[in-house]
């Protein structure tokens, strides 16, 4: 227990104590005026009820106030989970994006590549063929050359 409650229990324990044992004087008849009227009735008595009424009427504002604590936090509770599946939800969103934004880069991406080897195949090809045309005019100019001095060493032998 708390000391605040335990300080309370020792309160009310002195309160029932100092009315037991002066009891009978409690149970005695005074004049008491009500402001129009003067009645004769146990002044200790009324005293008593006075005071278990206002401890009960703490006792219920003391509960009053700890429910409305109590329903304020489940409702903080509650609205804090709907923020905090939101935040989860927009954060799952944010990835999903991402996600697609990665794909879309890395498609863009491949297909440059794809691109720019298809663009060095067709190079590739061009080089070969004019190398294949040269080597070929080469190889006729030499056939040429090589034809055209074995006519000058048979006309020599001739």
């Amino acid at each position: 227990m708390h000391i605040r409650s335990l300080f309370l229990l020792f309160v009310l324990a002195v309160i029932g104590a100092f009315t037991a044992l002066n009891w009978e004087v409690f149970l005695a008849n005074s004049p008491v005026s009500l402001g129009v009227a003067t009645v004769h009735a146990p002044l200790g008595l009324l005293m008593l009820g006075l005071l278990v009424f206002v401890v009960a009427y703490f006792l219920v504002y003391v509960l009053y106030l700890q429910s409305t604590v109590l329903f304020d936090a489940r409702r903080h509770a509650k609205e804090l989970q709907t923020n905090r599946e939101l935040a989860d939800k927009a954060e799952a969103s944010r990835f999903t994006e991402l996600r697609g934004f990665l794909d879309a880069g890395l498609k863009q991406r491949a297909e440059q590549h794809t691109t720019a080897q298809q663009a060095m195949m067709a190079r590739l090809d061009a080089l070969e063929t004019a190398l294949r045309t040269s080597v070929e005019q080469t190889g006729n100019s030499l056939s040429a050359y090589i034809g055209e001095l074995e006519d000058r060493l048979s006309s020599k032998h001739n």
